[in-house]
Order: C-alpha cells, then sequence, then structure tokens
C-alpha cells in the first residue's frame, strides 16, 4: 500500500472522525471557560474578602495540578464518592476548570490596567459599583484581554488530546489508533500534526480579525513606519 493511498483513504477518513469530536470537546469548553475566567477575576478584584480568596484558591489550585492528573481525578476518582462522569464530559469539566483558571489570570491583568478614575466617574454618574464593572470597567479589560485569551483558547485546542486519555477518541486520538494498527507512525503523526496547525492558524487569523473588529478608533498604537 503506497502512502497516498494510506493518507487519503485510510488515515484522513479517521481522523476527520476524530477532528469532529476534538471540535465538540472545544465548543463545549471554550465558551464556559471563558464565562469561569470572567467571573474568578472579577470576583477577585473587586469581591469581598471571601470571594477574593475562594477565587484565588480556585486559580492557586488548577494552575498548581497538572490537567492529566486533574482529568484522572474526575474521571477516575470521583466514582470512588459516589461521582460519576462519561469521558467526554469529564474532559470538557477538565477543559473548562483549567481554562477558566487561566483567562482569570489574563483577565484580572486587564482589569488592573483600568484606572480607578473610571469606576469613580461612573460612580458620579450614579452607577453603582456592580453596574460600573460590568459596563464600564469589564467591556475595556476583556478588549485588552484578547491576546492572552486567544492564546489559552490555542493552548485548549492542543489540551484536547489528552481527552484520549480518558478513552474520547479525538484527532490525535484517531491518528494514534490508525497509526498503531497500520505502524505508519511518521506518517500518522505528521498529518495529525498539519491539522493542528491548520486549527492554530485559522484561530490566530480570526483574533486578528476580531481585535480590528473591537478595537476602539484612536486607542490603537501606531505602528513603527507610522511614527517615522
Amino acid at each position: 500500500m503506497d502512502q497516498a493511498t494510506f493518507i487519503f483513504d485510510i488515515l484522513l477518513p479517521a481522523l476527520m472522525e476524530g477532528l469532529v469530536v476534538t471540535l465538540q470537546l472545544i465548543a463545549c469548553s471554550a465558551p464556559f471557560g471563558l464565562a469561569l475566567g470572567i467571573a474568578v477575576a472579577t470576583g477577585r478584584q473587586y469581591g469581598g474578602r471571601t470571594i477574593s480568596w475562594l477565587c484565588k484558591t480556585f486559580v492557586f489550585l488548577i494552575k498548581g495540578t497538572p490537567l492529566l492528573l486533574l482529568l484522572f481525578i474526575l474521571y477516575f476518582g470521583l466514582p470512588a464518592i459516589g461521582i460519576t462522569f462519561t469521558a467526554f464530559v469529564a474532559s470538557v469539566i477538565g477543559f473548562i476548570l483549567c481554562n477558566g483558571a487561566y483567562n482569570a489570570e489574563y483577565i484580572r491583568g486587564a482589569l488592573i490596567s483600568i484606572k480607578d478614575g473610571q469606576m469613580v466617574a461612573a460612580q458620579a454618574l450614579g452607577m453603582t459599583r456592580w453596574q460600573a464593572i460590568r459596563s464600564v470597567i469589564l467591556p475595556q479589560a476583556l478588549r485588552r484581554a484578547i491576546p492572552g485569551l486567544s492564546n489559552e483558547f490555542i493552548y485548549l485546542i492542543k489540551y484536547s488530546s489528552l481527552a484520549y486519555m480518558l478513552t474520547v477518541i479525538e484527532l490525535s486520538g484517531a491518528g494514534k489508533l490508525v497509526a498503531t494498527k497500520y505502524f505508519l507512525y511518521t506518517e500518522s503523526f505528521a498529518v495529525v500534526g498539519v491539522v493542528y496547525l491548520v486549527l492554530v492558524t485559522i484561530t490566530t487569523a480570526a483574533v486578528h480579525l476580531l481585535e480590528k473588529r473591537l478595537a476602539v478608533p484612536g486607542t490603537a498604537r501606531a505602528t513603527t513606519a507610522a511614527q517615522l
């Protein structure tokens, strides 16, 4: 069997099935990871002492726990106390927790960069503290956090390969099964790498367009050429 036949007739169909599962993992994890990150960052920065401590502890624990270990705890460990998840659900929960913790740090950094005077000005206009955060502070912070959040989204694309350790046959898992069956590891993993590269490239281009669309007129940094 020549390489072209193997790649186009055997490998790619299997990878496309795995890609669908990978995209499902990302689609289920990314929105909730972002929402969790926003909530944790806002709670840590503007919540009371107790809420801030809880958010800080959550970030500390998740950042200090390897993602693979977290997935093992969710899938293999929790059944010991009567909590059972399917492999897919356990993977999604693990990705949400990890993604949310790191997103929280990016967003918290962006919140810190907003000048305190904006909160004072918003409250002077009659807004409550939480109205000011929701309508004035947070929209600006999220714009500034886009580069960091996009970086974490790209990491999530790569994290998804760990779901195979819980028997979820996603993109890299499908490639591994085909490579093991036909003993063509170099070809299989090279194609898997190309697919991941395409996903990352599409994400990078989409983020670039999003940054341009959400940029506030007059606030973008001038290019070096323009400055000269």
